[in-house]
């Protein structure tokens, strides 16, 4: 038997403590599960009500996407106990514990750049411009970490359309709140704070790309990037930027924050692609949290029909 030393040992490669220490119950929430499939029961409802009790609202009218994966969705104290908020800290069970306090209320988001209708939006504004819909979409991490996720919201290319973008727009550059007192992470300059990320006008007008403000029948927990984040399930999870303050609409490529910090770890595209591999890891595989054997990376997460058109022509190893 081959033992490493723990040098030697990627973190992709460790297996988070919770889940080590919960294996048996993994294994009986499986049998569970499956019988929940047989019975049409969620599996909200089958894992223990205590591990999935919610500190948001409960929102009402959901419509059904067709977007949604049918793979099974994982555990919502798993998504909202381990989390990349570096806002909250740089350890995965950070966000949970130094988040709990955060008060997303009073929210305001500012519009503006080279788009007719400059403007500051209530988060209660944005979140009634559309139907809520309920999107199962698998999120893949450049950690080698996945999860699948009943997100809520509606396309991005809702509020865009409303805020009318000139045609010299070609670029969207998210920015994430600034305040330290709030989000005790900032107090530390692991990185070049505020977070900001950007998408093309394409990728944001793709109906995939989803403004989010709720996730599992209620709204956004904190730690996950409460009141209103992005999600872009062919990319990698750095770029669904969260808690945003500003849409800032540009015609010159957005810096992004890892991409500024890692330019030769974290490129602007971040598509996932198990071909590229990170410098200290390799994408060819991932674990989903709550398993405990990798499964092989699928190309921009599977989602290939639906994007793979956006980059014909594109070098995907230079472009990362």
């Amino acid at each position: 038997m081959l033992i490493k030393k723990a040098a030697d040992i990627r973190s992709s490669e460790i297996t988070p403590k919770s889940l080590y220490l919960n294996r048996r119950k993994f294994l009986a929430n499986a049998a569970l599960a499956g019988a929940a499939a047989a019975m049409g029961v969620g599996v909200k409802e089958v894992i223990s009500p205590s591990t999935t009790a919610f500190a948001g609202n409960k929102i009402e009218g959901l419509k059904k996407s067709p977007f949604s994966t049918s793979e099974t969705v994982t555990p919502y104290k798993d998504v909202t106990h381990y989390n990349n908020y570096y806002e909250f800290g740089t350890e995965k069970t950070d966000p949970a514990e130094e988040a709990k306090d955060f008060r997303p209320r009073p929210w305001t988001v500012k519009i503006d750049g080279l788009v007719e209708k400059k403007q500051d939006l209530d988060i209660d504004s944005i979140i009634k411009m559309a139907p809520a819909e309920e999107r199962i979409y698998r999120h893949r991490c450049v950690e080698a970490w996945s999860i699948v996720v009943p997100w809520i919201g509606f396309s991005l290319s809702e509020l865009i359309k409303r805020v009318n973008p000139t045609s010299k727009a070609q670029y969207i550059e998210f920015t994430t709140l600034l305040d330290p007192a709030r989000m005790p992470g900032q107090r530390r300059q692991v990185l070049d704070w505020p977070y900001k990320e950007g998408l093309r006008m394409d990728e944001a007008m793709n109906p995939l790309a989803l403004l989010c403000f709720g996730m599992y029948g209620e709204e956004l927990p904190n730690q996950d990037g409460a009141p209103l984040r992005i999600v872009l399930p062919w990319k990698y999870g750095f770029k669904s930027a969260k808690a945003i303050v500003r849409i800032h609409f540009t015609d010159k490529q957005p810096l992004n924050t890892w991409n500024v910090m890692a330019p030769n770890e974290y490129g602007f595209y971040a598509n996932v692609n198990p071909n590229v591999d990170h410098p200290r890891w390799s994408q060819a595989k991932e674990r989903r949290l709550g398993e405990f054997f990798k499964r092989p990376t699928l190309m921009f997460n599977a989602y290939g029909d639906q994007v793979a058109s956006m980059y014909n022509g594109m070098d995907l190893k230079k472009n990362y």
